[in-house]
């Protein structure tokens, strides 16, 4: 890879494609240089909104388009695992939105594939880059024992069957859109679970409306976390430990500050304001670990992506017995 701006390829013409396009305009990394969609009118559209220069009628254009150097997807659920590995297949580093997958099979079959052809693979988890988490994971070491983690994530939509998070065949339900947020939180901070134990409440259409996790680990800390469509929760997260906790503001999974407060002593407040989405970071990220001839992120490692996709798979079938 040369210093160059990276070429950025978008797979999708949805919230989150947008939003990934107007936070890359905050970066010196790169640009937008092609966008590709099922209908030439979504990608007329959104390369027109997004000022991108080319714009594909279909996903294997865009993969193929030998201007671009990175496939970002942000494709619905679903699509995702066939996305991938379209873009990997040629020849493409790739960016995949969370989830990563639908279950846990299809995330180690791309892992697998982009391991094969030596290419960068992701999961787009771009809380994980953001300036606070970063900070927060630097201050674990200073909690003693992890006792337990929390964290929520709810918001409100409106009953709309043909509205993708509760259509089933869109990838619906609180916990693949919002729940993925606080078990990639507990993942980082406790690694995979040793037991889990779920609830959930559907919704009019089948699809998870809300769902609570608690999981244990071998060290005998526990992760409680809960997430629903049906109303908008604190979306706060802490880690408590024996020597101090930190306690991170809603939302927390996006720009945000927190307080680190001691067992014993002051607390200190740790104030972060940040432009954009708070995307930019993980496109920063890509085009460090391309630079530098990497396959993959010690941020965001392709095998806690696939121990965490296993845990929704677990959380799933946790609420079926």
């Amino acid at each position: 890879m040369t210093n160059a701006p990276l070429r950025w390829g978008i797979m999708g013409t949805g919230g989150i494609a947008g939003a990934f396009a107007e936070d890359l305009q905050l970066t010196e990394s790169g640009v937008v240089a092609a966008v590709g969609s099922r209908s030439a009118e979504s990608a007329e559209r959104f390369a027109g909104t997004h000022h991108i220069p080319a714009r594909h009628s279909s996903y294997e254009a865009l993969a193929n388009d030998s201007d671009v150097d990175v496939v970002y997807v942000a494709t619905p659920h679903p699509l995702h695992h066939a996305n991938a590995r379209l873009a990997l297949e040629a020849g493409k580093p790739v960016l995949v939105e969370k989830p990563f997958t639908m279950n846990a099979d299809e995330a180690r079959d791309l892992v697998e594939l982009a391991r094969a052809k030596h290419l960068f693979l992701m999961e787009a988890m771009w809380t994980r880059f953001l300036p606070h988490i970063r900070h927060v994971r630097e201050l674990l070491p200073r909690l003693g024992d992890v006792v337990t983690v929390a964290a929520d994530h709810g918001q409100w939509f409106a009953e709309d069957p043909a509205f993708r998070l509760f259509a089933p065949e869109l990838g619906g339900g609180a916990l693949l859109d919002l729940g993925i947020y606080p078990v990639s939180f507990a993942s980082m901070v406790l690694g995979p679970p040793e037991r889990v134990a779920a609830m959930a409440t559907p919704a009019f259409t089948g699809v998870d409306a809300q769902m609570s996790m608690l999981f244990g680990y071998a060290s005998g800390a526990q992760a409680v976390l809960t997430c629903t469509l049906s109303a908008v929760s604190p979306t706060t997260a802490s880690i408590v430990g024996t020597e101090a906790r930190i306690e991170i503001d809603g939302p927390f999974y996006a720009p945000a500050s927190f307080t680190f407060i001691p067992r014993e002593g002051e607390r200190s407040r740790f104030e972060y304001v940040d432009a954009g989405r708070g995307l930019r970071h993980q496109a920063d990220d890509v085009a460090l670990r391309l630079a530098a001839g990497e396959t993959e992120s010690p941020l965001m490692p392709l095998a806690e992506t696939v121990s965490i996709m296993t845990t929704m798979d677990e959380v799933l079938a946790a609420t079926r017995t």
